[in-house]
Parts: C-alpha cells; sequence; structure tokens
C-alpha cells in the first residue's frame, strides 16, 4: 500500500529531523555572526563601515559557492547524495565548534570569522545540490509537492526559533551559540546516516565531466519556466535583501539590542512558516505562476514598509517610537518582516516545486547545483550589495530602494517570462527528457 504522507517513509522522517537541525544550527549561527561582526567593527568604525563589514561577510560565503556549484552539482549526480551531504553537515559542525573554541577563549577576530564563512560557503556549495536532489528520491512523485512543503517548513520553523535562540545564547554567553549549533550538527549528521540506500537515475558516463557540469547551466537556460522562475528569486531578494540590515536596525536604527534582533530574525521566519504550515496541509494546485508573482511583489512592498518602520514614526512619536519590543516602530517593523515573510515562502515553494517537478532525475544535482548558486546570489550578494549600499547612501535608503527595485524586477519578469504567467499547475510535461540538439549546441 502507497504511503499517504512523505512522514511515513521512514528515510523522509530522517531527512527531514537531518534538515530542521542542520537549517535550526545554521540560523542561529547566522545571526550572531552577522552581530558579532558588526559588533566587532563598531568598536573601532563608523556605523556605514561597520554595514560594510557585513557586506564582506557575504562576499566570504557566496565565493566558494560561485566557483564551487558547476562541480559539486556534478558531483551529486554522480556521487551517493547521502554522503555528500554527510561530508558537507560534518563540515558544518567543524566550523561552529571552532568559533565556540575561539569566543570561548576571547581571541575571535574579524579575519577569523571571515575565514570560518567561507569554510561554510564551501560547505553550503555542496550541501544545497545534495540535499535537494535527494529529497526527490525519498518519496513517490505524488508525495513530491507535500514533500517540498515539509521541508520547507522544516527550514522555516528553523528560522523562527534559530535566530532567537541564537540571540538569547549569545546574550548569557558569546560561545554558547556556536557550541549548541555544533551539536545540532552532529544530530543532523547522525540522522543523514540513518537513510537508507536508495534508486537513483544513473548519469551516462560517456560525456566529459566538463561537458556534464555544463548540462545543467544549459537545462536551465533552456527551460525558461525554470529559468524564468530560479533567475526571478535571484533578482528580486538581491535588491530587496533588508535582513542584512538587521544588525544595524537593531542596534541603531530601532535600538533592541542582541535579543531584539532575535525578534527581528524570526519575524519573517515565523511568517513563512505559517503559509508553509498551510501549504503541507492545503498545497497549492491552480494557477501558481500568478501567485508567485504576487508573493515576489508583496516582498517587495514588505521590505518597504519595514525600512521606513522608525523614519516614519519617530518623527510622530517620538523616542518611545523604538527602543523597546513594544515600541510602534518596533511593532511595525516586526509585522512588515512577518508579512515579508510569508510573501518569500509562497516563492520559494512553487518555485522549488517547479524545479523538482520539471528536471529529471539524472539532472537534478546539477540543476540543483544552479539553482542554489542563484539562491545564494540572492541571499549572499543581497546582503553585501546592502551593506555596500547602506555604507554608501544609508541603511534606511539601502533597504526602501531595495524593496522598490524587488517590486520592478517582478514587473518586467512578469514581461520577460510569460511562461510564469501561464503556468496553472505543478504538472510537468509527459516527456522530461533533455533535448539532445539543444543541448549539445
Amino acid at each position: 500500500m502507497a504511503a499517504a504522507h512523505p512522514f511515513a517513509i521512514h528515510n523522509f522522517r530522517a531527512y527531514w529531523i537531518a534538515r530542521f537541525s542542520a537549517s535550526l544550527a545554521q540560523q542561529a549561527m547566522v545571526v550572531i555572526i552577522g552581530w558579532q561582526v558588526y559588533d566587532i567593527a563598531r568598536e573601532t568604525m563608523s556605523i556605514k563601515a561597520a554595514a560594510a563589514q557585513l557586506a564582506l561577510i557575504g562576499v566570504a560565503q557566496f565565493l566558494p559557492l560561485l566557483f564551487l556549484s558547476l562541480f559539486s552539482g556534478w558531483v551529486a549526480d554522480r556521487i551517493d547524495r547521502r554522503w555528500i551531504a554527510r561530508a558537507s553537515v560534518a563540515l558544518e559542525a567543524f566550523c561552529a565548534l571552532s568559533l565556540a573554541w575561539l569566543t570561548w577563549h576571547q581571541t575571535v577576530t574579524l579575519p577569523a570569522i571571515f575565514a570560518i564563512a567561507a569554510l561554510l560557503g564551501v560547505a553550503r556549495a555542496f550541501a544545497g545540490p545534495a540535499l535537494g536532489a535527494l529529497a526527490p528520491n525519498l518519496v513517490p512523485k505524488a508525495l513530491l509537492p507535500t514533500a517540498i512543503a515539509m521541508s520547507a517548513l522544516a527550514w522555516q520553523t528553523a528560522s523562527v526559533i534559530g535566530p532567537a535562540l541564537g540571540g538569547y545564547m549569545y546574550a548569557a554567553s558569546a560561545w554558547l551559540p556556536y557550541a549548541v549549533s555544533g551539536g545540532l550538527f552532529l544530530l543532523s549528521l547522525l540522522m543523514l546516516l540513518l537513510i537508507s540506500r536508495i534508486e537513483r537515475t544513473v548519469v551516462d558516463s560517456e560525456a566529459s565531466p566538463w561537458r556534464q557540469m555544463i548540462d545543467g547551466l544549459r537545462y536551465v537556460r533552456h527551460n525558461r519556466l525554470v529559468f524564468g522562475a530560479i533567475s526571478l528569486d535571484l533578482f528580486a531578494v538581491l535588491l530587496g535583501g533588508a535582513t542584512a540590515m538587521l544588525p544595524v536596525y537593531a542596534r541603531d536604527i530601532l535600538q533592541v539590542g542582541a535579543d531584539g534582533l532575535g525578534h527581528l530574525r524570526a519575524a519573517p521566519a515565523l511568517g513563512a512558516v505559517a503559509v508553509g504550515l498551510l501549504f503541507s496541509l492545503r498545497p497549492l494546485k491552480t494557477d501558481v505562476g500568478r501567485k508567485m508573482l504576487v508573493g515576489v511583489a508583496t516582498f517587495g512592498a514588505a521590505t518597504i514598509v519595514f525600512g521606513l518602520s522608525a523614519p516614519l514614526l519617530v518623527p510622530i512619536l517620538g523616542p518611545s517610537a523604538i527602543g523597546s519590543d513594544f515600541a510602534p516602530a518596533v511593532l511595525l517593523a516586526l509585522a512588515a518582516l512577518f508579512v515579508l515573510g510569508a510573501a518569500d515562502m509562497i516563492s520559494v515553494y512553487i518555485r522549488q516545486s517547479l524545479i523538482q517537478l520539471y528536471t529529471p532525475d539524472e539532472m537534478r544535482g546539477r540543476v540543483g547545483a544552479v539553482s542554489t548558486l542563484f539562491i545564494s546570489g540572492s541571499n549572499e550578494l543581497g546582503e553585501a550589495e546592502s551593506g555596500f549600499l547602506a555604507w554608501a547612501i544609508g541603511p534606511v535608503a539601502a533597504v526602501v530602494g531595495g524593496g522598490i527595485g524587488a517590486i520592478l524586477v517582478t514587473l518586467l519578469w512578469a514581461r520577460l517570462f510569460p511562461e510564469l504567467r501561464r503556468a496553472r499547475t505543478f504538472d510537468p510535461p509527459a516527456n522530461l527528457e533533455i533535448p539532445p540538439k539543444e543541448m549539445t549546441t
């Protein structure tokens, strides 16, 4: 009898726990790395110069992804994806425990954080394609949209708990969030070791490795629906990366400190969890392309509201508008971030479903690597763009301008990629074979 839900399958349960544990650790670390970099930098730098250090952290994590993504995607289609994920999570555990050790001994420096951030980028370059391509191998095709929603729910739930947990632990002791993250990565590694061997499509070994790597890029370029979905996310989040400025807002604009930073980081994830839970119970079935476009436009609008929360209310209400968790500007910022996360989850869910269902299994590692590169480009480069723009024109203008840019990109992509507007369901074509002539030109 076929399973009625992904959680009825042992391998998927282990995968889900592994993904949740690793995501929880990642989110707790990300918020503390950003805060620690900004805090160290502010001891000797201005607000704008310290914001530029946040930009450089984004670059440090993105460069390994840029140079390794094609190779890591090829590896994910050639080698057992379980072992790639296990090795990547083990490297992340090493990074977390190293930061815990350095912070415990009060020897942590900006160069050390940058070096470890780059190692985390290496781990993510391999973990993203492997974990993304592994999920469709664990469940029947009919359960894949639900499995994608549950997988996204694991990440988003961790995004709610992780930042707040990291902020609270950091307030108690600076080394604690890194140590706990290291333990969570080890738990994730244990769960990945429990996933039994699975059947998967074998890649044609006659083609050269370089040719096979490039095929992932070519497939994305020729499939306009997949290319439009991936590139829309890249440019929208690249421009609308408000989360990169959260340490600046927490310390200097909303003035809520490390604990408040945890709340700000958790708010968008809480909105995403609400939508992810809804989709896990009632998956989207109709008019998915238009809903994706509306979601991205809403993401941009919410970014604008967040950016203007303090500048709009402080002149009216005075200093009482900021400085505490229940101050009006802080509540408005939290509400805007909640909507931002909910809207982003709509886009993530639809994009991931389209990519997984419209990609043959033998290509999923390489296409997943391209997707990871684009997503990380939107996140890490978005942080860099926001940091450098904040250095040039100020953090508020950078956030608001980014939100406007995300809306304009959505309007432009709706025109450039009519396939997105016309996508009614997740049902892929009956034949997903790679067109040989197109792929060899």
